[in-house]
């Protein structure tokens, strides 16, 4: 083993939905540990104001703007990223989206739009980067941004929770197709994370107080940005070149407590 393992260097990333939160995060962990990245953003502005932050800090990005449920955007933009860098080496599909309602409550165009936003951003930029890494003959890495939610039962989050655990089982089942192409395809599962949709979240009506939501973390705080940009940078380096159709959990051992939080003296106790 050898410490640069780790390092991206040369690497060519594609970020979906990399204009803020997560995305961003990723973007900017994989340029500073050496990968020339392409931000696939729908919103040209905050892609480009991602893409121009990691050129501020010496590193090489272009900004795509994509709309990712629209294949012949996506091949366009594998294409120019390949046109541009020569290559192609990780996809990260993190695009996706949820609303808080019950299912009865989202009618055919609420799960449609979830859908659609969520297996569409999935499959057409697989399809198109998959085929952009065979071709090229060096293997590659796909990661998806699953959800805690894939795991466990989500109420309020029926129709996503099921996206997600599809993501979850689609990870699991690419990774044996593309394995005789050594291209590996894992997945993180985050819990809450302190980005701009959890502030939303929290000062909404449904979304309850950040002390209550931390009790049943273990480790007691919301994940960060950079909680998931390095476990992507472990997955998509040659740290990780034996591991493939993985779902590695980044919750803070949420997922593990299986219901258990910890009440306010401290002590341990079930679903309060």
């Amino acid at each position: 083993m050898d410490p640069s393992d780790i390092l991206l260097t040369d690497r060519v990333a594609i970020v979906t939905g990399a204009g803020q939160g997560i995305g961003e995060g990723i973007a900017k962990g994989f340029a500073r540990f050496g990968a020339r990245v392409v931000v696939a953003e729908k919103n040209a502005e905050t892609g480009e104001r991602t893409a121009a932050a990691i050129r501020a800090e010496g590193g090489q990005a272009l900004a795509i703007p994509t709309d990712v449920r629209e294949f012949e955007q996506v091949k366009a933009m594998v294409d120019q990223t390949v046109k541009e860098f020569g290559r192609l080496d990780i996809l990260v599909n993190n695009v996706g989206g949820v609303r808080y309602a019950k299912f009865l409550d989202l009618g055919q165009k609420g799960w449609g739009t979830h859908t659609r936003l969520n297996f569409d951003g999935l499959f057409g930029p697989t399809d198109a980067a998959v085929r952009a890494m065979i071709a090229g003959g060096r293997g590659g890495v796909v990661l998806n941004i699953a959800s805690i939610e894939a795991l466990r039962a989500a109420p309020m989050f029926s129709v996503y929770a099921a996206c997600k655990a599809g993501m979850v089982n689609f990870t699991r089942s690419l990774a044996l197709e593309l394995a005789e192409e050594g291209i590996r395809v894992n997945a993180i599962a985050p819990d809450i994370v302190d980005t701009p949709h959890l502030q939303a979240f929290e000062g909404s009506a449904t979304g309850g107080s950040r002390e209550a939501r931390e009790r049943g973390i273990p480790l007691r705080r919301p994940g960060t940005v950079d909680d998931c940009a390095n476990a992507c940078i472990f997955l998509a380096s040659d740290m990780a070149s034996y591991v493939t159709g993985v779902t590695l959990s980044v919750d803070g051992g949420t997922f593990a407590s299986s219901g258990w939080t910890r009440n306010p003296d401290g002590s341990w106790g079930l679903f309060h």
